[in-house]
């Protein structure tokens, strides 16, 4: 009798780890950090890597879409802050870049606890309004926990332009379309739910919120424009969204999701 108990409690253990190892939870950062230049510094220029890298660090994210980088531009001083805030967070980091600027690069990145493969970036069109600024979408691999691998991208979307957004959001449906494994997309869209721009985006993804917080201007924020969502993946759930109230080191807040993936 005692050994068909220590059976069983074995048995059991064994089926409560494999349950505790299936699910996991997988926490996403998104944040324009305005080139790491705080507003109330603008006048002066002065870049403060070390007040983004604090934001980051307070949530430990698992994965993290930047926005407005500098890689070796002489308004930030020639450093690389890709490279900079991975060291920082203890991340893994790839820049995407989107425009040449001021003898360096300015566009993307994506920070990342685990190993980042097949890393690419792909430029958005623009021929609403040839004249905007050139914006990319940056995508790694990675290869989670247990076995769950998705496709994460960060991007930034036009600013000035609606039909601009509207064909860069089409063009961002047809790239996660040919991924078969979960696409995560996360960054500032330049655009509120209502907008056109979003809601072609809810043709192929999922939202991780519906009532979002919003996160410019960083006092007194009105609008959302920064946005975390995903395709092909029937297994997440959202456990918490929101909006992380920092207004002194970019002139957006950042935005984490918490998702447990079954």
């Amino acid at each position: 009798m005692k050994s068909s108990l220590k059976i069983l409690s074995a048995l059991l253990l064994c089926t409560c780890s494999y349950k505790a190892a299936a699910s996991d939870t997988l926490r996403i950062m998104t944040y324009n950090i305005h080139h790491c230049n705080p507003p109330t510094k603008s006048k002066t220029g002065e870049i403060d890597v070390d007040a983004i890298a604090r934001v980051i660090n307070s949530r430990q994210p698992d994965l993290v879409a930047l926005q407005e980088v500098d890689v070796n531009t002489k308004r930030s001083g020639g450093i690389d802050q890709a490279a900079q805030l991975a060291a920082k967070t203890g991340m893994h980091a790839y820049f995407g870049k989107a425009i040449d600027h001021d003898g360096g690069g300015y566009g993307v990145a994506i920070l990342s606890k685990f190993p980042l493969t097949d890393t690419q970036t792909i430029h958005l069109p623009e021929t609403a309004n040839p004249g905007s600024e050139d914006r990319v979408v940056a995508m790694a691999r990675i290869d989670f926990r247990n076995g769950k691998k998705f496709i994460f991208a960060c991007t930034h979307m036009d600013v000035s332009n609606a039909a601009v957004r509207d064909e860069q959001a089409s063009e961002i449906n047809k790239i996660a379309a040919t991924s078969r494994i979960p696409f995560i997309l996360a960054g500032d869209l330049n655009c509120k739910p209502e907008s056109d721009s979003y809601q072609i985006l809810m043709k192929k993804f999922t939202p991780s919120c519906t009532d979002c917080g919003f996160t410019i201007p960083v006092n007194n924020p009105n609008r959302v424009i920064d946005h975390i969502m995903w395709t092909n993946a029937t297994g997440f759930k959202v456990q918490r969204s929101e909006v992380i109230n920092e207004p002194y080191p970019s002139d957006h807040l950042p935005v984490v999701a918490e998702i447990v993936i079954k």
